[in-house]
């Protein structure tokens, strides 16, 4: 048995000598005779991200940027190290991507490619935002790093793509908050609702589905009497939006106030200003229990819903 045993050791071991030796050549051992082994590394490592083989790209970058301070190559082959992180989907790889990028800027500040770099970092926040009845942490980021990339390089190719993408995380914030608006405006809290609603206008006036948010607003305003004030958001959906599911309720809503701002004074179903009734809040108040005169009412919130709340189809 040990006459027998000692080839089969002998073949195995030289087995393994091979097998290391090949994946050593493949993970970054630059092969004899090559004249410029900073060429060699950084397409290695291009074509390794070419194959969708984010480790192994990671390692020939890794290699170039440490062993080749002087290299022209060096400060791409930084790029692809973050993109090699960015790309491999992990959240790890999202934080180790950041780092590489925003130490990129640091290195290399007047680099032909700042712009993509910068574009990258405000990524590695982007692909990590959450739905929008989450923490909102990373949207934010995301939209602080897009707007660093607007003021510093207001000329580059990738604007367009980056305004597109601010849109995308703009509408997520903006959703989120609506949400909230929206359960409370459910739970008929309508303070609560109303300031919600008024947020999203007033810091994203080009939300997407603010059709929704007219509306509602709206709604909650007739519901505490502020029919003067619900008006212009009504003809703001009509104005703005050709296609909506809110344009129906809307219409059939604009004549409910008409009606009761013509009731109320002669001239004001065009919506000019009405002699405010007694009893009747001023803008921005609320009847409420224990507050007959108007202002805030004094209903405690209810809790903020912690699941998805959707408005009905």
């Amino acid at each position: 048995m040990s006459r027998i045993g000692r080839p089969v050791r002998t073949a195995a071991l030289v087995l393994l000598v091979v097998v290391t030796a090949a994946c050593a050549t493949k993970r970054g051992n630059i092969p004899t005779g090559v004249t410029e082994p900073d060429k060699y590394l950084f397409e290695q490592g291009k074509l390794s991200m070419d194959d969708r083989k984010w480790f192994t790209a990671r390692e020939y970058y890794q290699q170039l940027v440490d062993g080749y301070p002087q290299s022209p190559l060096r400060a791409d082959a930084k790029l692809g190290l973050g993109d090699a992180y960015l790309n491999d989907g992990s959240t790890e790889g999202k934080l180790r991507a950041e780092r590489e990028f925003q130490e990129f800027l640091s290195y290399f500040p007047t680099h032909a490619r700042a712009d993509y770099a910068q574009y990258k970092l405000a990524m590695t926040h982007f692909d990590q935002m959450p739905k929008a009845e989450r923490d909102q942490t990373e949207t934010l980021a995301a939209l602080e790093q897009f707007a660093a990339f607007r003021q510093k390089y207001p000329n580059s190719e990738l604007l367009p793509e980056v305004v597109e993408k601010e849109r995308v995380a703009r509408d997520r914030l903006s959703e989120s908050i609506y949400k909230v608006g929206y359960f409370y405006h459910r739970a008929r809290w309508y303070p609560g609702g109303i300031s919600r609603f008024r947020q999203v206008l007033t810091e994203d006036p080009k939300f997407t589905n603010r059709d929704a948010v007219y509306y509602y607003l709206a709604e909650a305003l007739v519901t505490v009497k502020l029919e003067a004030e619900a008006l212009p958001l009504l003809e703001k959906l009509e104005a703005e939006f050709l296609e909506s599911e809110f344009l129906p309720k809307g219409a059939a809503l604009k004549e409910q106030v008409k009606t009761t701002l013509a009731s109320r004074t002669p001239g004001a179903a065009d919506g000019s200003p009405a002699a405010t009734p007694a009893g009747t809040p001023a803008p921005g108040g609320i009847i409420g229990p224990g507050n007959p005169s108007g202002g805030i009412g004094v209903t405690p919130p209810p809790a903020k819903p912690t699941v998805d709340v959707k408005p009905p189809q």
